[in-house]
């Protein structure tokens, strides 16, 4: 190992730490032949006491979903025994060891972690995954997701990837580039060279070892001594790539004409499966004798069951070597031997790589495999074989169904700049509606993913528009999803227009209803669908008036929306109407019904494994908790939300959280975090006209500098937040915030139409939250004479379980009282606040009720109201133990943090003397406390 001080120091701090019970991961990239491998070999040499498990990524394997992960699996499959019960079904239908689908990849990871975190609970674990550019996506992505998350499990994971930049898949990963060695290093590797030789091999490998060791095996003994023509070694410079793969083509040309052949299927298949390259060599009369001569010249190796080339390289210039007919052969032959059932996905792959053109035998074969491997999560490696088999596809129609198909998936696997690239090459036009509207739900996607979120609901409201006549079964997926997007938006006139299209079904009859006053709000009564979506926003922000005459219209909507909440109980209804079920419940106040039906969404991914839809679920329980004033709730499930978005790659779900995460921050008065996560948000969500996004990093912003004391700076923030909501209803939230900061700037004419509008949305929507806010903005604006029976009715109201709403009411109340002069009244109103701002962590709200109790001639001695014990941990910590304290098993809460079983005991070993108590029995009992 010339010249690799600094990576062998970093390996063995990874083999000494794994010993020690502690996990982590390193990922080495660079070129080929660079000495990746060889750094894993030294690994696996120097792993004294750890369990090896070993993965070589294979080019031929890498549209098989999950091949990866079997091979570094198969040494310690037994442990699937000690899973629980759904994970350890997905590692064995993923595998195909059962017959079952896996529609949850999230799962199928969990999984994974589980199996490493079980094996080393025996014996520590070295895992060795090499060329992970050629390993399939699904068990790429698996394994990633398995090294960032793995912590005291005694696991130590190595990396080996092709490319200066490692890529997406090591993205998250401690990382080394490895470079070239020097000239001194160099030389050590080239032994017996004539000293003028040494030193033309050491300038064209620059530093790569293979080349070195390659370009001096290519040399004949006379080259060796000192003859050296330029044939070999040019003066011309060339790059590496190049010329290192003409040395190794010079190497397999020199063998027997049989070994060339028997070569050339090896390499076509390269799974290391000695019977099935050997059934497929006997074909054209070859056999084992014919890989001696490979073996004696050191380029691969034979066991009485596998072989294995001893580079990546060697089997690319095995390939390239060999004649196009010669290929053809192999694959065909290798196709022929994989005859049984369970090598259908390979024999597919063998004929779609031997046809030379369209063969619908084979694009069938291959549209079989992609329902397999989509049946099991496997959504690029189904991409991929759809793709495949819509190129081998003459008819225009069926290669059409088969890319917008390849597109679908690659949407699913998180690939939406593959989906767009897809998307392109579906031939136009398209003369079956049922594919046209797949295909607009595929372009909507990819405008969602890098657009706007309303081009893309225009597209699939065009769709339907089109599609109508023929297929009028498709209208409500298509209108439900455009739905949805427009909602994203913020839209609400072409939510409308959307809802018009269909008002006879209750999920579009709702919104029907509700914004039928916004659908012809674009100047110019533009038809429906058409036009820049940006000219389909309410170009003001609707005012009270507008909202008084508005709101009735939501007695229309109460009908339909009972009947969907009726329609929820039942399984056979979709998640989106679900999704929009609880987001029409969450509009209209009924928090209550919001709940149980967001529940049951997350519930219903959890159940059916639609992980990919998890987060949004997820992300609309969290905004009813925070409305009901759960927010400890509501940040648990916004940040499981945010990591299983960021897992699968929903940027523009992951804004959306963002911004949740930034009103909750906010009302803590985490200034630094708010902020973050607001910008961050905004960065996405300004350019792409997302609306509702929008709306809450500003309000997060607003919500920010009102607890702060910086009321104008606030009002300006609040005001912006809502002009971006644009209908009353859609900002109906920020109105409270609006009013106190309008307020508390010194201009209370800007506080009265958002005050008379929220006493518009209290009269029509009846619910009791909504009217205690109504109350305490009326009792900020009206007369003096009435300011105390309206704080007096909103404290009536609030809900119990919302003391953030109730304090803030207590404190304005309180203030007011002691305006009055009635301090004794107002220390009763300000104390209470106080300690319920305490509980609910809002440290800025309760830095201005202390400042208010102090100023009413009262004081508060801390020790009543002691910081929660918990804000001693670590975030995970606290997250960790909050869980644990429901009753949840190490299992359970390792599988809703994304952690292994192990780990989440560590944190809770930890945190446990930071609490000062020994056991986990005590932990409801501190809390509560």
């Amino acid at each position: 190992m010339q010249g690799r001080d600094e990576e062998l120091r970093r390996i063995e701090l990874l083999l000494a730490d794994a010993l020690r019970g502690e996990s982590g991961a390193l990922l080495l990239h660079g070129e080929a032949g660079i000495g990746k491998t060889a750094l894993l070999e030294h690994a696996a040499t120097r792993a004294e006491g750890l369990r090896v498990l070993r993965v070589e990524g294979i080019e031929s394997e890498m549209e098989l979903g999950f091949s990866g992960l079997h091979q570094l699996f198969l040494p310690v499959l037994q442990v699937l025994d000690r899973l629980p019960a759904p994970q350890a079904q997905a590692l064995r239908s993923v595998f195909g060891l059962v017959d079952a689908p896996v529609r949850d990849r999230l799962t199928v990871a969990l999984a994974a972690l589980s199996v490493l975190a079980e094996a080393a609970a025996d014996t520590p674990l070295l895992c060795l995954v090499d060329d992970v550019q050629w390993l399939d996506q699904p068990s790429a992505d698996v394994l990633a997701f398995v090294a960032r998350r793995l912590r005291a499990e005694g696991v130590a994971m190595l990396f080996a990837a092709r490319g200066d930049w490692p890529g997406s898949t090591g993205r998250a990963l401690p990382r080394l580039h490895v470079t070239g060695i020097d000239r001194t290093a160099a030389a050590a590797l080239l032994p017996g060279l004539a000293p003028h030789v040494a030193e033309r091999v050491i300038d064209q490998a620059q530093g790569n070892p293979l080349a070195l060791r390659e370009l001096s095996a290519a040399l004949t003994p006379a080259q060796r001594s000192g003859q050296l023509g330029p044939l070999v070694l040019p003066e011309a410079p060339s790059t590496l790539p190049s010329r290192l793969q003409e040395s190794l083509a010079e190497q397999i040309r020199r063998l027997p004409e049989a070994t060339r052949r028997i070569l050339a299927v090896a390499a076509a298949d390269d799974t290391g499966d000695l019977v099935a390259v050997l059934a497929a060599a006997a074909r054209s009369g070859g056999s084992v004798d014919d890989l001696a001569p490979a073996e004696r010249a050191g380029l691969l190796a034979v066991s009485g069951t596998g072989l294995r080339f001893r580079h990546p390289l060697v089997r690319f210039a095995a390939y390239r070597s060999a004649p196009l007919a010669e290929r053809i052969a192999a694959h065909r032959a290798l196709a022929e031997a994989l005859d049984g059932a369970g090598h259908a996905h390979r024999r597919a792959w063998h004929l779609a790589a031997a046809a030379t053109g369209p063969d619908e035998r084979v694009a069938a074969e291959l549209e079989r495999v992609a329902e397999w491997a989509g049946s099991r999560q496997a959504m690029a490696s189904a991409s991929a074989a759809y793709e495949r088999a819509a190129h081998l596809t003459a008819d225009p129609a069926l290669r059409a169904r088969r890319l917008i198909g390849a597109a679908q998936r690659a949407s699913e696997a998180g690939q939406d700049e593959r989906c767009g690239t897809l998307a392109d090459q579906v031939p136009q036009p398209l003369q079956d509606p049922g594919t046209a509207a797949d295909f607009a739900r595929v372009r909507a996607v990819v405008e969602l993913g890098f657009g706007s979120p309303a081009r893309a609901a225009l597209l699939l409201a065009q769709g339907a528009d089109a599609i109508a006549a023929e297929r009028p079964d498709k209208l409500p997926v298509l209108l439900t999803d455009a739905l949805h997007a427009a909602f994203a938006a913020g839209d609400t006139a072409l939510i409308a227009r959307i809802a018009a299209r269909a008002p006879a079904l209750p999920v579009l009859a709702v919104p029907a209803h509700l914004f039928a006053d916004t659908a012809d709000a674009r100047s110019g009564g533009a038809r429906r669908g058409d036009g820049d979506p940006a000219a389909d926003r309410v170009p003001d922000a609707v005012s009270a008036a507008s909202a008084v005459s508005t709101l009735p219209t939501v007695r229309g909507a109460r009908q339909p929306l009972a009947e969907l909440v009726a329609a929820c109980d039942r399984a056979e209804v979709g998640l989106m109407e679900r999704l929009m079920t609880g987001h029409y419940c969450h509009l209209l106040g009924d928090h209550g019904t919001a709940h149980r039906v967001a529940s049951a969404a997350v519930a219903h991914c959890r159940d059916r494994g639609v992980g990919g839809w998890l987060p949004t679920t997820l992300h609309l329980l969290a905004q009813v908790e925070l409305a009901r004033g759960r927010r400890d709730d509501a940040q648990t499930h916004a940040a499981e939300a945010l990591r299983l978005a960021d897992y699968y790659d929903l940027d523009h779900r992951v804004a959306h959280l963002r911004a949740l995460l930034a009103v909750l921050a906010a009302a803590r008065g985490e200034e630094d975090r708010t902020r973050e996560l607001a910008h961050r948000a905004l960065e996405y969500t300004r350019p792409r006209d997302v609306g509702r996004g929008t709306t809450d990093a500003l309000w997060a912003l607003g919500l920010l500098d009102l607890g702060s004391g910086q009321g104008q700076r606030a009002l300006d923030r609040l005001e912006k937040a809502r002009d971006a909501a644009g209908h009353p209803l859609m900002a109906r939230h920020l109105l409270p915030d609006l009013v106190e900061a309008a307020v508390r700037a010194g201009r209370p004419e800007r506080a009265t139409a958002p005050a008379e509008t929220l006493a518009a949305c209290a009269d029509a929507l009846r619910q009791p939250a909504i009217g205690a806010q109504s109350h305490r903005c009326r009792a900020l604006t009206g007369p003096n004479s009435c300011a105390e029976q309206h704080y007096l009715v909103a404290l009536d109201l609030h809900p119990p379980d919302d003391g953030f709403e109730r304090a803030r009411t207590e404190l304005l109340y309180g203030e007011w009282l002691r305006r009055q002069r009635r301090n004794l009244d107002a220390r009763d109103q300000l104390h209470v606040a106080l300690e319920r701002f305490d509980r609910e962590g809002a440290q800025p709200w309760a830095q201005r009720a202390r400042t208010e109790l102090r100023a009413a001639g009262g004081h508060h001695d801390p020790a009543l109201a002691p910081d929660s014990p918990i804000a001693r941990l670590s975030p995970q910590e606290r997250e960790v133990v909050r869980l644990a304290a429901t009753g949840a098993t190490n299992r359970e809460i390792a599988t809703q943090l994304l952690l292994s079983p192990r780990t989440v005991g560590h944190h809770l070993y930890r945190a446990f003397p930071k609490l000062g108590i020994g056991s986990r029995t005590q932990l409801a009992d501190l809390l509560d406390g």
